[in-house]
């Protein structure tokens, strides 16, 4: 595996967001002094936070699965999670809600899973459903470690058993027909499928590898920390910092200095130049590659992932779960919208998130808040006005919801803020997409951007856009990888799978 040559001791950290705080914990754990630079006040990146009204709003992903991964990064500076952070198990994960009326607790646990699917949709569904759920579970433990988890310097160095393990599984299949040969039920499917939308490809279209977010969060299940997402960031930061890890806020990287294939300073909006052993960017990538001065030697241009409409609101108290999967009739068409034609589905899916349901004082006494997401195109694929249409978009959207909620929803409802394509492209996400590259074949594995570039010795990449990919899980473990490449990879052997009974959360 390609490193950092020599023994860096110290690496500066770019970007605060998850990826950074992982990488700067496991450099601080392995004895390097670790200077971290983020541009915001605050550390979270993506998983970001917004205070109005009263309400505590989370404005970055709202369903955190996988907390043994943020186990692994406390342990690395001797830290247990419950010392800094409190996670809740959401229980049901979600409850979907389909067009006809019919709904769906969605449990993590085995046998309340089954039962609920019996009187969904019948005892032979439940059946599928347990070979469906040890397929995931087979799948995870072939993919994470070997694959996910674990740095590659080519193609060819995935060529080992494990990938004929992979394939045997059915890894490089078709992710919706794997899960069809297990359950029949169209609407059933949707539970196991939709979250290909994390990888910003259609379930139809996704490889079946890519299943292994619905084990994260149909088997493993999901999470929320009290105080909101912001905390996971806060407890991170304070860990770091703990450690010896050093924050320069509302401070931006400007420039990079370079002596051949090295850097070996970092400089900043506020004059300052900070010397450095090795770098660690978690900038996105277009912004890390011109700090770098690098072209890509893609023979074809990335891809951005689809984009999100999101409207953040407060309203009188509600009787739904902490997250709501509220399907329409139009599926695969849907899809097609978003990523074909590039423009807003009439009949969208929605995730509609109250955390308050979690922790009520999120939101002033006696309201509620929601964050309800809209697949929408990204700017690339759609040619849509977002700041003329954003708010009658957002109209339309609130009433997709009174309906499918019933006429009690959304009493009081106050409309806090609307996030479209536009503002996140304002933050600088490419093609105003959150969720960063599309995972197509072409963005898999040993084919997504590399963590390392060639031609420079001492920068490492990490975040979305990079190896492994999206999602808070692939976030968190992109620190980690970024931290290999400095030091060599270190096996901790506090990090904890599922089902290990040392693993425990109240």
């Amino acid at each position: 595996m390609r490193t950092v040559k020599g023994r860096p001791d110290h690496i500066v950290v770019v970007g605060a967001g998850l990826a950074g705080l992982s990488a700067a914990i496991h450099l601080a754990g392995r004895g390097r002094a670790v200077t971290v630079i983020e541009r915001a006040a605050v550390p979270g990146g993506r998983m970001g936070r917004l205070d109005l009204n009263g309400c505590r709003i989370d404005t970055g992903p709202t369903v955190l699965t996988m907390p043994e991964l943020i186990d692994e990064i406390f342990d690395a500076v001797g830290e247990q999670t419950g010392d800094r952070l409190e996670l809740m198990p959401v229980v049901p994960a979600y409850r979907a809600q389909f067009a006809d009326g019919r709904t769906l607790d969605v449990h993590s646990d085995e046998h309340t899973m089954a039962h609920a699917i019996t009187e969904f949709a019948g005892a032979d569904q439940a059946e599928g459903y347990r070979r469906l759920r040890d397929w995931l579970t087979r799948l995870y433990h072939a993919e994470f470690d070997r694959f996910i988890a674990t740095n590659f310097d080519s193609p060819l160095s995935m060529l080992t058993p494990a990938l004929a393990k992979l394939a045997a599984l059915g890894g490089f299949g078709n992710w919706d027909r794997r899960v069809a040969r297990f359950i029949t039920d169209p609407d059933l499917r949707r539970v196991f499928t939709f979250q290909s939308l994390y990888a910003g490809v259609a379930p139809d279209r996704a490889l079946a590898a890519y299943a292994v977010i619905a084990y994260m969060d149909t088997v493993a299940g999901v999470y929320f920390p009290r105080g909101g997402m912001r905390a996971v960031p806060d407890a991170l930061a304070a860990a770091a910092e703990a450690a010896g890890v050093r924050f320069h806020y509302q401070t931006t990287v400007t420039a990079l200095a370079r002596e051949g294939a090295r850097v070996h300073a970092v400089h900043t909006d506020r004059g300052d130049r900070i010397a450095c052993d090795a770098v660690v960017l978690t900038t996105e990538r277009h912004r890390t590659y011109a700090l770098l001065g690098h072209r890509s030697r893609r023979p074809i241009p990335v891809v951005a992932a689809p984009s999100a409409a999101v409207l953040h609101v407060s309203c009188d108290p509600l009787e739904i779960p902490h997250h709501s999967l509220l399907f329409g009739a139009a599926w695969q068409s849907a899809f097609h919208d978003i990523i074909g034609d590039g423009r807003v589905p009439s009949d969208p899916s929605l995730l509609v998130t109250r955390p308050t349901a979690g922790d009520p004082t999120l939101a002033p006494e006696g309201r509620d808040l929601l964050y309800i997401l809209a697949p929408v195109p990204n700017l690339e694929r759609g040619r849509i006005d977002w700041p003329r249409f954003g708010i009658d978009y957002a109209e339309q959207v609130l009433d997709i919801v009174r309906k499918r909620l019933g006429p009690s929803a959304l009493r009081g409802a106050q409309l806090l803020r609307v996030v479209t394509p536009t503002d996140w492209a304002a933050r600088d996400m490419l093609s105003g997409s959150p969720f960063a590259l599309a995972h197509t074949f072409a963005q898999t594995g040993p084919f997504r951007p590399a963590n390392m570039i060639r031609g420079i010795d001492n920068a490492v990449l990490a975040g979305a856009s990079t190896v492994p990919g999206v999602g808070i899980p692939p976030v968190l473990i992109s620190g980690r990888l970024a931290a290999d490449r400095v030091t060599g990879p270190v096996r901790s052997g506090a990090a904890r799978r599922p089902g290990n009974p040392a693993h425990s959360y109240h």
